[in-house]
């Protein structure tokens, strides 16, 4: 049982009438009695939670940084009027609004609630119980009760660089145009016939057109579409590391949603792989319209381990992934120790195999250092800024030199960079 502080006030009010009216132990007992004698009569009166029924969607999914509506519909199929409150409760991380609802539910009826949540993080966010608060007719007392109505709240990465996506994707459109050519050979597409013309290579004609045209046709083709993009995303400890606002695995996951989502619309099918030393997330081969809200689920709730990253593992398991030769895209760090103990090692298998393409986010900060020079404390930073980028610079023109391509940039700048990369592989016809 519960009390309100309806009570407490009826208790002060009949303490007052008794010091006027019956100021002797026998108003005390009479008053008491009475109010008793309320308290039992309005808990009894209250609504029973035997007839309640709650329910709510049990996964909702919202970009970090937007609301969602979360609805909780409450059915009364008891006899008697609900009147109390409800209390919804959510993480604090949810950052909901309106947890706290008074209710009041006649006979068969019902009412649904909404609660707003802005995540500001991803991953997911379990709700806790419902608890209910029935009281009386009076409003003096009644009773509390807990419902377990499982819901969870998925926050997905905010994908900030979706407004560059239309624009690359024209400018594949257009890549795709101008290189529409004459190929033959294996792994190049039919595109379509045209008529024949001196110089052309006479293996080229199509016989079978020809017979059923009036004039001599042969095969053109095209650069093949349906190629393979494998995304490694390292989440080891290096991913964990703050550059501006956000971890090196944040600006990691906004270029490996833009990338894509572009490879997805030049017709190539895409996986992802997370990895540290086991596997955090994957999505299996795919394409098309469904693989975007794939990658943003499969990435919502990873979050960087705290080890090193078992490169050797991690190649291991892409190798498996993939049979075909395909571009192999992968997050990581390019630290000079870290080249050297962690990628050049196992780097020739993977090289051997696919095409490879590192991409690594770059501090911001290490940058303006290496351009202050206002005082000796800032040459001394400057200094070892310059070092710092002086040896990045080393350990891309090695990996260069070894067939490995390499993207850097700042956190809002990779993503972009990475579309470019993409798009030039492909002009070139590497893709």
């Amino acid at each position: 049982m519960v009390v309100t502080g309806r009570l407490a006030l009826a208790a002060a009010l009949a303490a007052v009438l008794v010091m006027v009216a019956l100021p002797s132990w026998y108003g005390v007992l009479a008053v008491s009695a009475a109010l008793l004698v309320l308290l039992c009569a309005d808990a009894a009166a209250a609504g029973g939670a035997a007839g309640l029924e709650l329910s709510r969607p049990p996964l909702t999914a919202v970009r970090v940084g937007q609301s969602a509506a979360v609805e909780l519909t409450v059915v009364n199929r008891g006899a008697r009027t609900i009147r109390g409150y409800l209390w919804d409760d959510w993480p604090d991380s949810a950052h909901a609004e309106h947890r706290m609802r008074r209710l009041r539910l006649g006979p068969n009826t019902k009412t649904r609630l909404t609660t707003e949540l802005t995540p500001d993080q991803r991953g997911d966010r379990v709700a806790g119980p419902v608890t209910l608060r029935l009281l009386g007719p009076l409003g003096l007392a009644g009773r509390q009760v807990r419902r377990d109505v499982p819901a969870r709240v998925r926050a997905l990465p905010a994908f900030r660089s979706e407004r560059v996506l239309a624009s690359k994707v024209r400018q594949l459109r257009q890549l795709e145009g101008r290189n529409v050519m004459n190929l033959r050979g294996q792994g190049a597409e039919f595109d379509s016939f045209r008529e024949y013309v001196a110089g052309d290579d006479v293996r080229a004609i199509d016989w079978r057109a020809t017979a059923r045209a009036t004039d001599v046709l042969v095969r053109t083709w095209r650069p093949e579409r349906n190629r393979h993009v494998l995304m490694l995303l390292d989440t080891g400890r290096f991913s964990a590391g703050l550059v501006g606002d956000d971890t090196r695995l944040d600006a990691g996951i906004e270029a490996a949603l833009l990338l894509g989502g572009l490879a997805a619309a030049a017709g190539d099918t895409v996986a992802l792989l997370a990895y540290d030393r086991r596997v955090r997330a994957e999505v299996s081969t795919t394409g098309g319209r469904a693989l975007q809200p794939r990658l943003m689920h499969a990435l919502s709730g990873i979050v960087p381990a705290l080890v090193d990253t078992d490169t050797a593992g991690l190649v291991r398991a892409g190798i498996q992934r993939t049979r075909r030769r395909s571009l192999v895209v992968w997050f990581t760090g390019l630290d000079g120790a870290m080249v050297e103990e962690n990628l050049l090692p196992v780097l020739p298998v993977l090289a051997g195999r696919h095409r490879v393409l590192l991409v690594s986010v770059t501090d911001p900060d290490i940058a303006a250092a290496a351009a202050r020079r206002d005082s000796p404390a800032d040459i001394y930073a400057a200094a070892a800024a310059e070092t710092l980028l002086a040896e990045r610079s080393l350990v891309q023109e090695s990996l260069r030199r070894k067939g490995i391509d390499v993207v850097t940039a700042a956190p809002d700048q990779l993503p972009e960079a990475l579309a470019n990369e993409y798009l030039e592989l492909k002009r070139s016809g590497s893709m």
